[in-house]
């Protein structure tokens, strides 16, 4: 990826500006939220806090490339499971959930809270978030 911003510019502002890739939202700018959560080298890493200088030769996956067996399976059980409401958190939720089951296939309660703690839903959208995520992790079935 090159970019003309400079070196310690937020690899979010890159994706959303220059990329024009809206999916990775703006939260918090300090990396408590969750909502910019994008994969490099595919671990969930917070793009707001993360220069751009950082991702020089690596790998960077956004939502919308999120094209994953894995992210289809939690992007359907997103929309199975109903779980935005205003949907704002949502495109860091999901990231943050694939980075879970890249680790751990079939996770059990404790585990996804451990994973998406940080991962802020002001809708309070947690208990269907689990659920999804146990949903994908069992082929659709929770």
């Amino acid at each position: 990826m090159t970019s003309s911003s400079e070196p310690n510019t937020p690899l979010l502002w890159v994706v959303r500006d220059e990329l024009k890739l809206k999916g990775t939202k703006f939260g918090c700018g300090i990396a408590m939220c969750g909502a910019c959560t994008i994969h490099l080298d595919g671990v969930a890493t917070r793009s707001c806090i993360t220069p751009v200088s950082a991702v020089a030769g690596r790998s960077v996956t956004t939502i919308e490339g999120l094209a994953t067996d894995a992210g289809k399976a939690l992007q359907q059980a997103w929309i199975d499971e109903q779980v935005p409401q205003c949907g704002y958190c949502q495109s860091g939720q999901i990231m943050q959930a694939a980075g879970l089951l890249a680790n751990t296939p079939q996770p059990n309660d404790q585990q996804i809270i451990d994973a998406m703690n940080g991962n802020l839903c002001r809708c309070m959208a947690y208990t269907r978030i689990r659920k999804a995520i146990k949903a994908a992790a069992a082929g659709g079935e929770a």
